[in-house]
């Protein structure tokens, strides 16, 4: 959060205290205050603040990782790294990748609700890939969605947090897997709460084609096409591949 001399000091000079504000002038305070509080929430992260994160013993028995990142858990932009172990040292695959996450940002470790629009924290499993296709280019587990496919989002339902046959539930509450737009037409399951499932605690979030750049999600993590096809290609079972989630220092925190 930027100091509150700051915001007042950007206040003011928009604002002449004495003066009348128009809607027009208005407007363009809320605009102009906007992109000065998003400032402080800019997701560049150097590449090497993350090495230690990725030293932690929680992911001792991968040799691969996603990091996905900014500096301010308001914020749904982030940075997106890669990297692998070789001869027991991470190194980087290629430059950062420019993602965005939940419209409300980072939830804090273990806070992540349904229906919150938020993107939980914290190191989770990658093990499924899915999409239109019958077939993509990808060492992962694939499973082609298909018209019937559903994931469970109802927080009452057995199968909560679950994809299932559309003839095979009694949700009320779900998301098409197979959409009628190309935002699943490329992704991968992130593995949040789904061993085991908590009611309530959040469904559905994947590594999916965004709609923009500049354009949130609900709490999924979202990249370009051509991110998420390298990405695709890039990971590899057999390393055991995980996601690493958080702003900056939620990520230090994750170590034990």
């Amino acid at each position: 959060m930027l100091p509150l001399s700051i915001i007042s000091a950007a206040k003011e000079s928009y604002f002449p205290v004495k003066k009348k504000k128009t809607p027009a002038v208005k407007n363009l305070y809320i605009a102009s205050l906007a992109l000065i509080l998003l400032s402080a929430c800019t997701p560049f992260i150097r590449m090497n603040d993350h090495e230690s994160a990725v030293n932690s013993p929680n992911v001792n028995n991968s040799s691969q990782a996603l990091i996905v990142t900014n500096n301010c858990s308001q914020s749904p932009f982030v940075n997106v790294f890669l990297l692998k172990k070789n001869d027991g040292q991470w190194e980087y695959v290629g430059k950062s990748m420019s993602g965005v996450i939940g419209k409300n940002g980072f939830a804090a470790p273990g806070k992540k609700r349904e229906g919150d629009g938020k993107s939980p924290s914290g190191i989770f499993a990658l093990k499924t890939a899915f999409g239109y296709n019958e077939a993509l280019r990808t060492k992962m587990p694939y499973r082609q969605a298909l018209a019937d496919d559903l994931w469970v989002d109802d927080v009452n339902a057995d199968d909560y947090n679950r994809w299932v046959k559309k003839d095979q539930t009694k949700a009320v509450s779900y998301e098409k897997m197979k959409r009628d737009d190309d935002l699943y037409k490329y992704g991968f399951v992130i593995e949040y709460n789904t061993a085991p499932v908590v009611k309530g605690h959040g469904s559905a979030i994947f590594f999916h084609i965004w709609r923009g750049e500049n354009i949130p999600t609900e709490g999924c993590v979202a990249v370009s096409e051509d991110t998420l096809l390298k990405i695709l290609a890039w990971l590899d079972p057999q390393a055991s591949p995980l996601i690493i989630m958080g702003t900056k220092n939620t990520v230090e925190r994750l170590i034990p």
